[in-house]
Order: C-alpha cells, then sequence, then structure tokens
C-alpha cells in the first residue's frame, strides 16, 4: 500500500478557499441562479439566500459556522441548564 504525505494519505475531503468542495459548487451554481433571476426579474432574494448559503458555509478546521449557531442556540435556547446555589 503506498502512503502518500497530501493530504492525509488521501482520505481529506477536498477543500477550495474556505469551503468543501460540494459547498463551493452549491454556492457558485446558487450564485448563478441568483444572476440569472436578477437580471429576468430583478429580484435580490436569490442573491441573499446565495450569500448567506455561502457565509453558513464558511470551513475553519473543520468547524463551520453553522455548526457554531447549532451549538450556540442548542446551548442558549433548548439545552438544559443547571444551576446549584449554596451558601458559603
Amino acid at each position: 500500500m503506498k502512503t502518500y504525505l497530501y493530504p492525509q494519505n488521501l482520505k481529506a475531503r477536498a477543500n477550495l478557499w474556505l469551503w468543501r468542495l460540494r459547498d463551493f459548487v452549491i454556492f457558485c451554481a446558487g450564485a448563478l441562479l441568483a444572476a440569472v433571476a436578477f437580471l429576468n426579474g430583478g429580484t435580490t432574494l436569490p442573491a441573499a439566500l446565495a450569500l448567506c448559503f455561502g457565509f453558513l458555509t464558511i470551513r475553519k478546521e473543520d468547524i463551520t459556522i453553522l455548526d457554531f449557531l447549532g451549538w450556540a442556540a442548542r446551548f442558549f435556547l433548548t439545552g438544559q441548564q443547571y444551576f446549584e446555589w449554596r451558601e458559603p
């Protein structure tokens, strides 16, 4: 069996700049559809959705902004908080 030095013996997922390759392709397709929608109908909603998707899927060390927002929502909104008060 051959051992490759880059990237992690060829087992790592493909990345392109700040996104995984799959997210980048979805972002580019959304941006293309947004441009077509703007030229044909004058609406900017698809462009805003594509930009939001692009921002939320920015990846830094295998953590996306969407993952972080999910963890924050779970901690602050849906997760049970347990506090125990004791006198000193």
